[in-house]
C-alpha cells in the first residue's frame, strides 16, 4: 500500500460531510479533484470503503474503521509538527471559537494578526445561531464564543469587543419620513424574520414586544445572508445588525428607516466558561484581545460612528 496523507485527509472529510461535494468545499479543493484521490485511496483495498446508491455515498463498516485510523494518523502527524515547533519555541496548538452567524463579519479583524503572528496556532472557527453556539460552549467544546446577548444560564467570564447596532432596514424603492412613529411603520411593512434560536430574532422579537407592536410577518430565513438578499430583492423589512450591511448601505442599495428608539445597542462579547483552563494558545489570544482590542476597533471600524 502507498496511501498518502492528502488522501487519508480526503477521505476523512468524506466520510465526516458524507458528500465529495461537500468535501471538496471545506477542502478547497475541485469536486474532480477529490473523486480521483478518494479513487486512488480505494483502489488499494480489496474491500470497499464507500457505496454509491443513486446520488448519495455511503460508508461501509470497513470504511468507518479505516476513517477511524486515518483520524489517528492524521492527529499523530499533528502532534509531530506541533513538538518540531514547540521545540523551536513558536505558540502552538489550536484555538477553538464558536461565533454567533453575523459575528463572521466581526471576529476575523480581531482573530488576523494574532494569527498572522503565530502561523503554528490552527484556528477552528464554527459560526451558527445562538442556540448552538452556547451549546458548544456549555459542553466545553471550544475556547471562546462570541454573542451579542449574554446567556442567563450559564457561568461566564467576558471581555467586550464592539457596540452591535440593530436597526429596521429595507431596499431604497421607498421614501420614509424622518423619525417615523414606531408603530405608524411596523404595522404596515411586512417583516422577515431569523429562526429561532437566532440572537438576531431573539433582539428584534424583543423590541416588538417592548413596544406593543402589531406587526405583519412575511417569512423566516435561516441566516442573515438570506436575509440581506431577500430585502434586496424587495421582499420585505428586517432589524438587522449594521455590521453585516456596510457595502449595501454604500451603494445605496438598502436603506435604514429612520424611526424613533432605533437603533438596538447590544454588546459583542468574547465569553468562556467561568473557571475554564487556559491553554497556552487560549491564553495567549485572550492576553492579545486585552492589549489590542481598542485599536482593531480604532482601525477597521471608524466607519460604525457614522452611524
Amino acid at each position: 500500500m502507498n496511501y498518502t496523507l492528502n488522501q487519508l485527509n480526503i477521505f476523512l472529510k468524506v466520510v465526516q460531510t458524507k458528500s465529495v461535494t461537500k468535501a471538496s468545499e471545506e477542502l478547497h479543493l475541485t469536486q474532480p479533484a477529490v473523486s480521483i484521490q478518494l479513487k486512488n485511496f480505494q483502489d488499494q483495498f480489496d474491500v470497499p470503503l464507500t457505496e454509491i446508491v443513486g446520488r448519495k455515498i455511503y460508508i461501509t463498516d470497513f470504511g468507518h474503521e479505516i476513517a477511524t485510523a486515518a483520524e489517528n494518523i492524521i492527529n499523530q502527524v499533528h502532534a509531530i509538527n506541533y513538538k518540531t515547533l514547540a521545540f523551536k519555541g513558536q505558540l502552538i496548538g489550536r484555538l477553538k471559537i464558536s461565533a454567533v452567524s453575523t459575528g463572521k463579519y466581526i471576529m476575523p479583524y480581531f482573530l488576523a494578526d494574532f494569527i498572522n503572528q503565530n502561523p503554528a496556532v490552527e484556528l477552528i472557527m464554527d459560526v451558527t445561531n445562538k442556540n448552538k453556539v452556547l451549546e458548544s460552549l456549555e459542553n466545553n467544546e471550544v475556547d471562546f464564543a462570541l454573542v451579542s446577548i449574554l446567556p442567563t444560564t450559564l457561568n461566564i467570564e467576558k471581555l467586550d469587543l464592539l457596540q452591535n447596532k440593530l436597526f429596521l432596514v429595507g431596499d431604497t424603492k421607498t421614501n420614509f419620513k424622518r423619525n417615523n412613529k414606531i408603530e405608524d411603520v411596523f404595522t404596515k411593512l411586512p417583516l422577515i424574520f431569523r429562526e429561532k434560536g437566532s440572537g438576531t430574532r431573539q433582539t428584534m422579537e424583543n423590541f416588538i414586544l417592548q413596544n406593543n407592536l402589531s406587526v405583519l410577518r412575511k417569512m423566516e430565513l435561516t441566516s442573515n445572508e438570506a436575509v440581506k438578499q431577500a430585502l434586496l430583492a424587495g421582499l420585505g423589512y428586517s432589524i438587522m445588525p449594521l455590521i453585516g450591511i456596510r457595502n449595501e448601505l454604500s451603494k445605496n442599495e438598502l436603506q435604514i428607516v429612520p424611526i424613533k428608539g432605533l437603533p438596538i445597542v447590544t454588546t459583542w462579547s468574547l465569553i468562556w466558561l467561568k473557571g475554564k483552563k487556559r491553554t497556552p494558545v487560549s491564553g495567549a489570544f485572550l492576553e492579545y484581545l486585552t492589549n489590542e482590542k481598542s485599536k482593531i476597533v480604532k482601525e477597521k471600524f471608524s466607519w460604525y460612528e457614522q452611524y
